[in-house]
């Protein structure tokens, strides 16, 4: 079974999380429009946890309530609004937060494929248009909703940049991003080049608070363009010392808000049992490791986050979460369960979707409302969501609202 782990970091000291002095200031009827949306509190979270999109020290304090009483966040690939609503329907039948996630691929698909993309045209817009769909609809759904985006390695970066420049205007007409947070997947460079990368992008993500994930070893398989399927076996294990340096790094930053995503045996996608060698306990060790050289008071004082979810076993991701994990990322598993409710709809009414008119209840009976493509698609929404919600299960991320 395919499965890939990312160790998550906050690395910057609870001062590092203040709000901008630009931070909600804003007096346009945007900014009115959005704090009236999320004016929903939830009595279990932290009272700046709010309905709606989740940024800065409010993404903070999500996440760090996530972690001390022991649950993770679902974090989804989506490809277009259809698995966007999936998300926060569920959510909201769970009772939990959810983090929708856009990747360069899915983003190019959202603004369409028949579009070039050159210079990432297609997909900085598509992700950005996805981005604005989220914001206007997520307070409808009165769940707490991460936006994130998902691998960008070194060749993508500009990809990023079309996304942080929304952000910046975002930010300036709203005080607050339109992303809650970028992850930056530089594994294939070296350790030193990698961070220092890094450290580049968040200093300017710090401005407009927006958190920065990255990724130190390798997660196999392959995702959305990332084919990692080959990769020596060695570099799917993190060691605790790459991730203290990073975290010595990036926390130079002032302003820093970052995640780590560390391998322990990851791999992207769904495969049999016995292919895949995860060791979850690599946290545990992490955990230990770098308590000791930060000199920390808590047992945890990392932040984890789980790539590649889709066909972990319960044990694994329990164990995980034991280790401070607070989101999981699917992708692979909630593909399928899309497609499985449409493959279930056309098995129901196969007989009524042969043909314009013309079905079993008579040759002169027209079929418009089974093949309407919403029917299909529908159908879609709802089994993608009943496995986010077995996925929350799982995360023990249910009920964790009110």
């Amino acid at each position: 079974m395919k499965l890939a782990l990312a160790t998550l970091l906050f690395a910057a000291p609870a001062a590092a999380f203040a709000p901008s002095s630009n931070f909600g200031v804003a007096n346009t009827a945007l900014s009115m429009s959005t704090e009236a949306a999320t004016e929903k509190t939830f009595a279990k979270l932290p009272a700046s946890v709010k309905a709606g999109v989740v940024t800065g020290p409010a993404l903070k304090d999500l996440l760090s309530d996530a972690k001390a009483k022991g649950y993770a966040i679902p974090g989804v690939n989506i490809v277009g609004t259809n698995s966007i609503n999936s998300c926060m329907e569920a959510a909201a039948k769970y009772g939990g937060p959810i983090m929708v996630t856009f990747s360069k691929g899915g983003g190019q698909f959202i603004a369409g494929k028949s579009l070039s993309n050159e210079a990432d045209s297609a997909s900085i817009a598509g992700t950005i248009a996805g981005a604005k769909h989220v914001h206007e609809v997520a307070k409808l759904y009165g769940v707490p909703v991460v936006l994130h985006t998902d691998h960008c390695q070194k060749a993508w970066l500009p990809w990023i940049d079309g996304l942080l420049a929304a952000s910046e205007e975002h930010f300036e007409a709203t005080g607050e991003p339109l992303f809650s947070s970028h992850m930056l997947d530089l594994s294939e460079e070296s350790l030193e080049e990698n961070i220092g990368i890094c450290k580049e992008y968040m200093e300017k993500f710090a401005k407009v608070n927006i958190l920065l994930e990255f990724e130190l070893g390798v997660t196999g398989g392959e995702e959305d363009g990332v084919d990692n399927t080959d990769v020596d076996s060695s570099r799917l294990y993190t060691q605790p010392e790459e991730v203290h340096y990073a975290y010595e790094e990036l926390s130079k930053v002032e302003n820093a808000m970052f995640t780590c995503a560390a391998s322990f045996g990851n791999v992207h996608g769904v495969y049999a049992p016995g292919n895949v060698d995860l060791q979850p306990v690599i946290l545990h060790n992490s955990q230990k490791y770098i308590k000791e050289k930060i000199g920390s008071d808590e047992d945890k004082p990392m932040f984890f986050v789980f790539h590649g979810g889709s066909g972990s076993s319960v044990d694994d991701i329990r164990y995980a979460i034991e280790a401070g994990v607070i989101k999981m990322n699917i992708d692979t598993d909630t593909q399928w369960a899309f497609w499985d409710g449409v493959r279930e709809y056309e098995a129901k009414y196969h007989d009524f979707l042969q043909g314009q008119i013309g079905n079993p209840e008579g040759d002169d009976k027209p079929n418009k409302k089974y093949y309407d493509p919403r029917m299909m698609l529908r159908a879609g929404e709802e089994a993608m969501r009943d496995r986010l919600v077995k996925a929350a299960e799982d995360l023990k991320c249910v009920d964790v609202l009110n």
